[in-house]
Order: structure tokens, then sequence, then C-alpha cells
């Protein structure tokens, strides 16, 4: 599927509320299953096909986050000079004969790559040969978001093929998934106006002088499933083991001890099992609550 078909899968999600966990087990399976795939316009077709049961912007989140474990554990080998080389070559030989074909999706394909991240190796490539010195970040990226700025034609049109055709990495997915991750704080700060509920989110906390916070920091607690919740953090995306567990590290732990007890919404689902740590302060939802009591309001229903 390209870019942005997925933008439009994942974007329904926030809206619907569909109630998504997955066991681990089942998860698996999905991943042993996900293995075979390749981030093209097919593949979200094959797993709703397989997997009917769960709505597309989770399938597209749980394939995404797949594909990007099994770049990373293969990213290696394909940085290597000799092999950017051989790819850049062969790239040069069949555009003189084939130039209206997608050679660098075929390639990605064939040597099971992303279609942006290959894109990139062989601009950056394609400039250092150029201009005789290693091309800066900050060009790369120009480049790869505005192909027109690529002083040769058909390869730019062979970059922007890729950028578009890639569900998974490249500066298109990468704003479709920030747009996305605003939509939905968007929908969590409506469902808490809706209630009557008093906060202050990011860009407020940040006015205060807060560095790392929550997306909301709910002015009077909430209980939630009997549990205090002080903080809510949205996640646009599938709650899977590898990524939960960063989170913990890296965010959910220390607001706990900086704000206490609260709450993350894994809009497109999460692992059943990960929803262990209620007693340590940590509550997991797939939606926002549609039971929440306050202080003093009594049981909120939605």
């Amino acid at each position: 599927m390209d870019a942005v078909s997925a933008s439009s899968s994942l974007a329904v999600s926030g809206k619907q509320e569909s109630k998504v966990k997955i066991s681990r087990a089942e998860y698996r399976t999905m991943g042993r299953f996900i293995e075979q795939l390749r981030p093209t316009r097919q593949c979200m077709d094959t797993l709703k096909t397989r997997f009917p049961h769960l709505p597309p912007s989770t399938l597209l989140s749980i394939f995404s986050q797949e594909y990007q474990k099994r770049m990373k554990r293969s990213v290696a080998r394909h940085h290597a000079p000799d092999v950017v080389k051989g790819y850049y070559h062969w790239y040069r030989s069949e555009a003189k004969m084939r130039p209206t074909a997608p050679l660098l999706l075929e390639l990605a394909n064939e040597v099971d790559l992303s279609p942006a991240l290959l894109a990139r190796l062989i601009l950056e490539y394609f400039l250092q040969e150029r201009e005789a010195s290693v091309p800066s970040r900050h060009v790369l990226n120009n480049m790869l978001r505005e192909p027109y700025l690529i002083p040769d034609l058909l390869l730019a049109k062979h970059i922007e093929q890729c950028t578009v055709n890639d569900c998974c990495y490249g500066p298109l997915v990468d704003c479709i998934k920030h747009a996305i991750g605003l939509e939905h704080e968007d929908i969590l700060r409506d469902k808490l106006r809706e209630r009557n509920l008093s906060f202050l989110d990011e860009n407020q906390l940040r006015s205060k002088g807060y560095d790392k916070t929550p997306d909301i920091i709910l002015e009077v607690p909430i209980a939630v499933d009997g549990l205090i919740v002080h903080w809510i953090e949205s996640k646009a995306s599938f709650g899977d083991d590898h990524s939960h567990h960063a989170y913990l590290n890296e965010q959910f732990w220390s607001y706990c001890n900086r704000f206490g007890p609260g709450l993350v919404i894994y809009w497109c689902g999460f692992i059943a099992e990960l929803d262990c740590q209620r007693e340590r302060g940590i509550l997991l939802k797939d939606g926002f609550p549609s039971d929440i009591v306050t202080l003093c309001q009594g049981p909120a229903r939605s």
C-alpha cells in the first residue's frame, strides 16, 4: 500500500474507538506471518484477509513495527560500501535499458530492504560520486522530501516512487505519523472536555518549565477501573513488547515517579499481557475509558 493509503487507514482509528487486545501468542503468530511480507500495496490486503477480525489501523501499526525490527536486524549488511556500490551500479545499468520500470522498488523487494532506505543509500552514493564528498544529512533529507531538487530527473522519479510506496519509512511516512499522533492527542483533549475534566496538556506544561511530560496532566485526578489516574499518555500505535518496554524505561516510569499513577492509551490496541503494571501505577487502555469516576461527579459514562 502507498503511504497516503496508510494515512487513511490510521486516521479512521481514533474516531471508531475499536477495542483491540491481542494475546502474546496471537501476536507471535502474526509476527511469523508478517516476516514473509514486503511493504507493498498488496501487503495490507493480505493482512486483512488473514486477520479479518482486526481493524486496518491495528494491522498497519503491527506490520510497520515488525517490519522496522526486521530492517534493524539486517540494515548493517546493506550499508557495506561494496554492497551499496553494487546496488548503485545495478541501478545505473538497468536505468539505461528500462528507464520507465520501477527499478528501485524491484531492487528493494529483491534484497529485502525498505524502498525508502534503499532510496537514501542510492541518493547518497550518487551525490558522493557527483560532488566527490559525503553529502550532509540536511541535503539528503531535503532531496528525499522534495525529489525535484535531485540533479538527475530519472533518479528523482525513482527516488519518489520509493518514498511514496513505502508505508514504513521515509519523509512522507514520518509526516503522516506525526499528523496522526497530533490527531489522537486532539481526540483525547476533546474527550476530556466533553466530561468537563480540568487538565494541562503538553504545551501548557512546557510553558510552565517542565521538560519531559506526559500528554495530559489532570488537575483533579480521576479513577479508572478503581485505580487513581493523574496523567494520560496518548500513543497512536500498537503496544507490543518491544515498544512498550522502551516507553516504560524512557517515559512511563519517570512519569509515575514525578506525577503519580497514570493511564496509557494505545489507540491501535496492545498485547493484553502488558497490562500488568497496575499495582505499580500504569494502566493500559485501547481507547478512552467509557467509565470514569471523578471526585465531584461520581461515575461518568460516555
